[in-house]
């Protein structure tokens, strides 16, 4: 099945028109005709079965004929990421995290940080690829990139972790993720947190955890602590 995403479209929309770059790639890649039909999410859980109009290469036009809504996990995933130097090693982060079910993203901004400059619009068009390649009909939630202490200070969750290779006691994350919960995880950057950081998660109330034995990367450690939170709610 091919998956559409248009972010505009509500239970009151009837006709729509898709934008050049998809209209091209149904009329010319997929080779649909009218009447044949589509299927489009809107990023909130909606999924809409449009029938082609005019199946125009520039202007591809579509009627509404049903829709559903389909039901959010139990959990909710929150990623709070260093961007990493290599501005792909994060999109593969941002794509592999869409596949697996995160919910939401938050770029960090730490002491040792490399990259310090967003790319939103790039990263945005990755999420929506991610959904719609994995028939995702959630967009995950992309946050604008936020300093560590203004961070740790403000948000909330039912469950906050702190993945460090710092020393001091850690447990394993996967003893200590309890399912149907809100979970917020901080990964660091290339160099990891540092020491203050580290201290100011914890007088936050975060939980110290550790993602195995291995030094990993990054991107890595973030996927590897999506992933567990992911199976230990399946």
């Amino acid at each position: 099945m091919q998956l559409f995403y248009n972010p505009s479209l509500d239970k009151n929309t009837r006709e729509f028109l898709f934008s050049t770059e998809e209209s091209k790639h149904i009329t010319r890649v997929l080779r649909k005709k009218e009447d044949d039909l589509l299927k489009i999410t809107n990023g909130y859980g909606e999924v809409f079965t449009a029938k082609i109009l005019e199946a125009n290469i520039k202007r591809c036009k579509a009627l509404i004929i049903d829709s559903e809504k389909t039901i959010p996990s139990p959990y909710t995933l929150h990623l709070a990421v260093a961007p990493t130097k290599m501005n792909d090693r994060f999109e593969w982060f941002l794509e592999k995290a869409t596949e697996i079910g995160v919910h939401e993203i938050t770029p960090l901004l730490c002491e040792r940080s490399e990259r310090k400059i967003p790319k939103p619009e790039r990263w945005q068009k990755v999420l929506q690829a991610a959904m719609k390649q994995s028939l995702q009909t959630y967009l995950p939630q992309l946050h604008p990139i936020t300093s560590f202490k203004d961070f740790v200070n403000t948000t909330t969750s039912e469950l906050k972790y702190v993945a460090h290779c710092g020393k001091g006691e850690k447990a394993e994350l996967k003893q200590k993720i309890q399912t149907d919960k809100s979970v917020l995880i901080l990964i660091g950057p290339e160099g990891d947190f540092s020491q203050k950081e580290i201290d100011l998660a914890l007088a936050s109330d975060f939980v110290p955890v550790s993602l195995g034995k291995n030094r990993l990367r990054t991107e890595t450690a973030a996927i590897v602590a999506c992933a567990t939170v992911a199976m230990i709610n399946r």
